[in-house]
């Protein structure tokens, strides 16, 4: 199938009562509706590319999924990841927690196009948002209705972004109260991360899992252990390894059910499954039920993206996604 025709899969259904509703974003507005009349191509150029770059290699979608995870918890979704260091930007890209993203190209060339046919108009987190929406899509996740109308930030965040992003080795008190910070529940917290169903993490990442120096050995499949550890020998402390190893390119719930063979990769995965914690009823529901993750990740993902930028910060709509505008 052509990239189009995916795409065209891939078309949300929107109904109209949600296109007339907005929520509040920082000094904006947030609409399902926003580029109807300034740029009604914007959706469709987002899911061509998404489509195209995808088809040529797969782990580009979990990257731009986890590009705007990384976004929005840093002063909200206002594409600040984004951004090249400058002398007077520091680059978030520059911050530890970064260090090993990718995707940054797909973003530049879905813009490219949206400049050619709408200039000015698209902004870069919007474009982000549009585009972590098609990824999870065409992996065979859920779709959802993106709300629209982000603007990009004119500066970004390094400091933030080495303590406001959730760490591997996290503890489950301390990832619920993170969440929260940014309004987002223990029950958006469990669904959000599934995305982890898809992709791979680094040895650097998980060794203290598997070598045992994180937690006891009740909490983790003694053979599981085993292989990641062969894996962190044979490659070194860059050595990556998939979240999920049966379907690692499939957005599906195989994520829990690792979560409850003890076969969570890193220590902040683990942590939400095991001695009878609050959440354990959660993951064992959604390795069972599948459609209901799709459901609350769906939900969870719209959530996150209206985490608002600080008020009074200078925006714009970026023309390229790496640099302001002047």
């Amino acid at each position: 199938m052509s990239p189009s025709g995916v795409a065209s899969r891939l078309v949300p259904l929107a109904l109209c009562v949600l296109l007339a509703c907005t929520v509040a974003n920082g000094d904006h507005r947030l609409s399902f509706s926003y580029y109807d009349k300034t740029c009604p191509s914007a959706q469709h150029i987002v899911q061509s590319v998404m489509a195209s770059r995808v088809a040529a290699d797969q782990a580009t979608a979990p990257a731009v999924l986890r590009l705007f995870f990384h976004d929005c918890f840093v002063n909200g979704c206002d594409g600040s990841v984004l951004l090249d260091s400058t002398p007077s930007i520091d680059s978030e890209k520059d911050a530890e927690p970064n260090d090993s993203l990718r995707g940054f190209d797909v973003i530049d060339e879905i813009k490219a196009h949206l400049e050619q046919a709408c200039p000015a108009t698209v902004s870069c987190a919007d474009v982000l948002s549009l585009a972590s929406r098609d990824a999870v899509a065409l992996l065979g996740g859920p779709t959802w209705n993106v709300e629209l109308g982000r603007k990009d930030s004119r500066g970004a965040e390094k400091d933030a972004a080495e303590t406001k992003l959730p760490s591997p080795k996290e503890n489950l008190t301390a990832l619920i109260d993170l969440f929260a910070e940014h309004g987002l529940d223990a029950r958006d917290m469990a669904a959000l991360s599934g995305a982890h169903t898809v992709g791979t993490a680094r040895c650097r990442h998980f060794e203290d899992r598997v070598y045992g120096s994180e937690g006891g050995a009740d909490i983790i499949d003694p053979a599981f252990a085993e292989e990641r550890r062969r894996t962190c020998q044979a490659g070194g402390l860059d050595a990556a390894a998939p979240f999920d190893e049966q379907t690692p390119m499939r957005f599906d719930n195989a994520y829990y059910k690792d979560l409850v063979a003890r076969r969570g990769l890193l220590t902040s995965d683990q942590e939400l499954y095991g001695c009878d914690g609050p959440l354990d009823h959660l993951v064992e529901m959604y390795s069972n039920d599948g459609e209901a993750f799709a459901r609350d990740f769906a939900k969870a993902m719209v959530k996150m993206g209206r985490i608002p930028q600080p008020p009074g910060m200078p925006v714009e709509v970026r023309l390229t996604c790496n640099k302001v505008n002047y």
